[in-house]
């Protein structure tokens, strides 16, 4: 088992770095018949905890966001002037990391109390095709009411990736369905929109409270 986590951990940092999506899907179809779904994307999630050169860099300014939010409504991201925030991208249909993130994000939401509520935490779609507006509020019912939701055309999201620095591609699954592989990283901006850290789903709740918390603390200053 060992073997073929190692093949498929070899495969997928290829195709992160592959220079088509036709590259890119070939090497995540071999890691797939090497591992299967499961232990397939435990070796994704590996490979995304080590890999911090894919993410932003620490004081770097936020790239704007100019977006819709589940209601339907335009969001600039001068409504996040002034304010720490939490930025994560991911997709509705994301089986397992989008859903455990965004629980995770919640439940530390509640352990802040009324702090929390001087972050904005904003969940950014890479899936414009199926995250409609309405998409957005259905799914994010099921989490903290303070997570913003925004998607856009699929011009406004390849431009927000971009700038972001947010690794992404469809893959086309055998039943005429798609996923979308993504990287995972929850960016922490500080009051004056720099970078001041990143975390992610594999850090314990805990963690994640102390460093939203020192984040809040920090905006205070």
């Amino acid at each position: 088992m060992r073997g073929g986590e190692s093949l498929a951990k070899q495969e997928i940092g290829k195709a992160m770095h592959a220079g088509t999506a036709q590259l890119f899907e070939w090497h995540w179809r071999v890691a797939h018949a090497a591992l299967g779904s499961c232990l397939l994307l435990a070796a994704w999630l590996g490979i995304l905890a080590s890999a911090p050169a894919l993410a932003q860099s620490d004081g770097k300014l936020g790239p704007t966001l100019e977006l819709i939010d589940q209601s339907g409504k335009p969001f600039s991201g001068a409504a996040l002037a002034g304010r720490p925030y939490a930025v994560f991208f991911g997709f509705t249909h994301c089986p397992d990391v989008c859903p455990t993130t965004l629980l995770s994000l919640s439940n530390t939401l509640q352990r802040l109390g009324a702090d929390a509520d001087l972050l904005r935490i904003l969940f950014v779609s890479v899936d414009p095709e199926r995250d409609t507006p309405e998409q957005l509020r259905q799914y994010l019912v099921a989490f903290d009411a303070r997570i913003i939701g925004l998607t856009g055309s699929e011009a406004q999201i390849a431009s927000a990736a971009k700038h972001w620095k947010v690794f992404h591609n469809k893959i086309a699954e055998d039943d005429g369905s798609y996923t979308i592989v993504h990287s995972a990283y929850i960016y922490l901006m500080d009051r004056a929109n720099r970078l001041v850290g990143t975390m992610g789903f594999q850090d314990s709740e805990e963690e994640q409270s102390a460093r939203l918390r020192s984040l809040i603390e920090g905006s205070r200053r």
